[in-house]
């Protein structure tokens, strides 16, 4: 089982050890890597072809290639992290919306920990003790307090 982070650039490496982190709580390994659709196209092709990644997270900002490039390479899960750069809408929008037959399952900006537990989500078809893991984490949500918008709670 392992998950494999690639970003953009060493700029994005905050937000990637940002998915290490929430993957880490569920123990899931995760490998993270700086590798460019459009600088280092070789790399990012050595890095998808990696048999023991399950699931791929893709981040990348401006005009976000990098989901996609991966995408196209495997026929494993890759999740899209649209970055914030600038007004983030053309990462965003280069995330979903992908050409048919070439899926990126996106969250949105900087989403990083909705991007970790979707990879827990997926693998916890193949992994049945990351579906307890998962239950556990949701349970707390309902036992902390929600503030309402604009008040207190």
């Amino acid at each position: 089982m392992k998950v494999t982070v690639l970003v953009g650039s060493k700029s994005d490496l905050e937000l990637a050890e940002k998915v290490r982190a929430r993957l880490s709580e569920f123990s899931v390994p995760c490998e993270v890597h700086v590798a460019s659709a459009h600088r280092t196209p070789e790399k990012v092709d050595r890095l998808v072809r990696d048999p023991a990644t399950d699931v791929f997270i893709a981040m990348a900002g401006l005009s976000a290639a990098l989901p996609g490039a991966v995408a196209a390479r495997t026929l494993k899960p890759v999740i899209g992290v649209p970055l914030h750069r600038g007004l983030g809408l053309d990462s965003l929008l280069s995330v979903v919306q992908m050409p048919p037959g070439i899926p990126v399952a996106a969250v949105g900006l900087d989403a990083t920990e909705n991007a970790a537990l979707l990879a827990v989500a997926i693998l916890a078809l193949h992994y049945p003790e990351l579906t307890a893991a998962l239950e556990k984490y949701r349970a707390k949500w309902h036992e902390e307090p929600t503030t309402p918008l604009g008040g207190s709670p």
